[in-house]
């Protein structure tokens, strides 16, 4: 007969993995895929090496769920600020890209992460598919905009695409640096300039 976990037993392992989760993110943050090894995470979580194991079957397997939440977040919170922050397409717009900005800028280090640091290819596939989702919310507000007359006729999904692609190159060399002060206030504000003439919008919104 197999063992069936009770959910007493069940509620510690999915504690565990959690916490181990939650400490390989702060290991990439602080040092980047290539230094999250699993002695590393298993140090940081105060935990074994084949306990890590126990959790994920391999290094991969644990990069891709750190990738996924931590990607996956910051993609739920850009889509409700461009769905629910009020004003029209181009005020939601404006302060999409200044809250997706500001929040990489607190968050460097796994920002640079989830945007540019070499990782292995599990990992790499994964960044192919956010872009695609980050794609997909602003090109929704982007077609609300032209629908309103607020934004110029354009395919909505090419303008997405270059505008997910051209916000990730802005900052790739910021994060990677150190923490700059009123210059990073000056980017992220000609980050949304960049932006909305990306779109044709109109004003600054």
């Amino acid at each position: 007969m197999a063992y069936r976990k009770t959910p007493a037993v069940q509620s510690r392992l999915d504690a565990a993995r959690e916490h181990l989760v939650e400490q390989a993110t702060s290991v990439v943050a602080e040092s980047g895929w290539a230094n999250a090894s699993v002695t590393a995470v298993a140090a940081a979580a105060g935990m074994s090496v084949g306990s890590v194991y126990q959790h994920f079957p391999s290094k991969s397997a644990l990069a891709v769920e750190v990738f996924r939440r931590a990607s996956g977040r910051e993609v739920e919170v850009l889509g409700e600020v461009l769905r629910d922050a009020g004003g029209d397409p181009v005020e939601r717009l404006a302060h999409g890209v200044r809250v997706f900005a500001h929040r990489a800028m607190e968050r460097r280090g796994l920002a640079h992460a989830l945007l540019a640091a070499p990782a292995e290819q599990a990992v790499a596939r994964e960044r192919l598919e956010f872009r695609r989702r980050y794609r997909d919310v602003f090109a929704e507000v982007i077609r609300e905009g032209i629908a309103g007359g607020q934004l110029p006729p354009q395919d909505p999904d090419v303008t997405a695409a270059a505008l997910t692609g051209a916000i990730g190159e802005v900052l790739v060399d910021p994060l990677a640096g150190p923490a700059a002060g009123d210059a990073a206030e000056h980017l992220v504000a000609e980050l949304v300039a960049m932006s909305l003439r990306c779109a044709g919008a109109r004003t600054a919104g």
